[in-house]
């Protein structure tokens, strides 16, 4: 997994990519990125199936914020990515959410 952060120098946005390898992506079908950017809405931020069988999405956050975030796999399985700026507990689900610092 992978996060690629671009500033943009004339707003306050961060082009933010989200990418998933094909071992990573655990033979989904679909894949989502959930969080606190979307209202942890699972349908909100679909992934682009690649043809290697990743996924990608890139998403325009706020600068100057901390965002908690996870990727739903076919809509029941929950996973987080390894290059997360830090892990936050939460106490829905008793587990850990990833977070970047944008």
């Amino acid at each position: 997994m992978s996060i690629k952060k671009q500033y943009l120098k004339t707003r306050p946005i961060c082009k933010t990519t989200f990418r998933l390898s094909t071992e990573e992506a655990r033979n989904a079908k679909h894949v989502s990125i959930v969080g606190e950017f979307n209202n942890w809405n699972k349908t909100a931020n679909p992934m682009k199936p690649l043809k290697d069988g990743g996924f990608v999405a890139t998403l325009d956050l706020e600068t100057g914020r901390e965002y908690q975030f996870r990727y739903c796999f076919d809509r029941i399985a929950w996973g987080n990515d390894p290059g997360a700026d830090t892990y936050l507990y939460s106490s829905y689900g008793n587990c850990e959410n990833s977070m970047i610092r944008i």
